[in-house]
């Protein structure tokens, strides 16, 4: 009972103790604590809502970015779906085509097997006739001795013979009626077959060549070699159309029809909606839309080019909307030549507006420095590829004007499109367009 006294006791005084120190030193020591309490805990109320609005606007972003992926994925399986349907769509009808040939040749085989048949029976009643007349010749010299005994036995074979004859007659007739009516049925399969095979070689051109309907035009010597041949067969109408060059296979291309006549449109920009920083098998072959932006092709244009004598017009317009047009003589060699360019003004008074430093510049791109820079790559210093001298002079193919940032501005500009007559000024090339005609057609 004691101790707990004394534990009373020591607690009284170290209280009475605690009191007789200065009460306004703890006052300020409590103050100051329960400020800086204060200041932590409003930190970390500022903090805790910041990362609730971040992770809200997070996850509205994830969100957003699902639901793209989900219709990005809906219509990747659509097109997948789509792709199938076309790919079995094709070997069906490659299967079809395959099953009516398969047709034609059994048919054509066995009438050639019948033919045969009829040929062997002809010849077996030669050989049987033959043979009467050779019985009918030695019963004629033995009649004086025999005093005809023998013929009643030569009326029965003739009588035989006869009709042997009428029945080999009347197969023949029967086999003619039907070697008439599986010619007949091979000639209706073989025009369906032709049919199939020209619509899979359509929509076979419509699928490889460059992109754009083309309307398919035959006369009696067969495709137009270019589009003033078009105009010069009466068509009147502008667009896509498939053209045939002399000594080439046939391909689309964009047609100009103009009152004195017909041109072949070779380069078409108007919104920078193709790229034209392409390498060299891509301008031999050419690429984009012949119902936008497209280059025809250097081998196409050489093609063109073989036939004669051309001239090439130039028609370039810039933002203001100021408009340039001049006209060369034109003339592109082969690809063992390198395509090389030759150009030659019409008029002095024109506006220069394709120079290329030199007749006969082969053309270049990245992968073929064909260029007369000894230290430079033109292709690669200004995009695209073109009839490059110096890297100076034009280059109708380069970049399309953009408004680039500040630190790519200097490079884009000296990549951007432009002819000699826009060099070093600040207004940029927005349209050009470059076509074909045959000489005569100058005014």
């Amino acid at each position: 009972m004691k101790t707990p006294q004394l534990l009373i006791l020591i607690l009284t005084i170290l209280v009475h103790a605690a009191g007789a120190f200065p009460s306004e030193r703890r006052s300020r020591e409590k103050t100051a604590s329960w400020d800086d309490v204060n200041v932590v805990a409003h930190g970390l109320l500022q903090l805790g809502q910041g990362l609730k609005e971040h992770v809200d606007k997070s996850k509205a972003q994830m969100r957003d970015v699902g639901d793209k992926l989900k219709a990005f994925n809906s219509t990747l399986a659509e097109l997948q779906r789509k792709q199938r349907e076309q790919d079995e769509a094709l070997k069906a009808k490659g299967k079809e085509v395959d099953e009516r040939e398969r047709l034609v040749a059994e048919l054509v085989e066995g009438v050639n097997e019948e033919v045969e048949e009829v040929k062997k029976q002809t010849e077996d009643i030669h050989s049987r006739m033959d043979r009467l007349e050779e019985v009918l010749t030695e019963s004629t010299l033995d009649s004086n001795d025999s005093e005809h005994t023998g013929s009643p036995f030569i009326q029965k074979v003739v009588a035989a013979q006869n009709r042997r004859i009428d029945q080999l007659v009347e197969k023949i007739k029967q086999q003619q009626d039907k070697l008439e009516k599986q010619s007949l049925h091979l000639k209706a399969l073989q025009s369906k077959v032709g049919h199939k095979r020209v619509k899979s070689h359509r929509r076979r051109d419509e699928e490889t060549a460059l992109r754009g309907e083309a309307e398919l035009i035959y006369f009696e010597s067969g495709l137009a070699k270019d589009c003033h041949d078009l105009f010069a067969r009466g068509q009147r109408a502008s667009g896509v159309y498939t053209i045939q060059p002399e000594n080439s296979e046939p391909f689309n291309v964009l047609c100009e029809i103009t009152s004195e006549g017909g041109w072949t449109v070779i380069q078409k920009r108007q919104d920078g909606s193709q790229n034209f920083n392409q390498l060299w098998e891509s301008y031999k072959r050419g690429f984009g839309s012949l119902n936008g932006e497209f280059w025809l092709g250097l081998s196409n244009i050489h093609s063109l080019s073989k036939q004669g004598q051309y001239v090439l017009q130039v028609e370039l317009s810039d933002e203001r909307g100021q408009q340039q047009a001049a006209r060369y003589r034109f003339h592109l060699d082969g690809e063992e030549k390198k395509f090389a360019l030759h150009l030659e003004q019409e008029s002095a008074v024109q506006d220069d507006v394709m120079t290329t430093g030199a007749s006969g510049l082969p053309f270049s791109t990245a992968d073929q420095d064909n260029d007369l820079a000894e230290d430079v790559n033109c292709a690669e210093l200004l995009s695209g590829g073109w009839w490059f001298s110096s890297c100076g002079e034009s280059n109708l193919n380069g970049k399309y004007p953009r408004r680039p940032s500040t630190l790519r501005r200097q490079q884009s500009r000296r990549q951007a499109m432009f002819s000699s007559i826009t060099k070093g000024q600040r207004n940029s090339l927005r349209t050009t367009l470059l076509k074909i005609a045959p000489a005569p057609t100058q005014q």
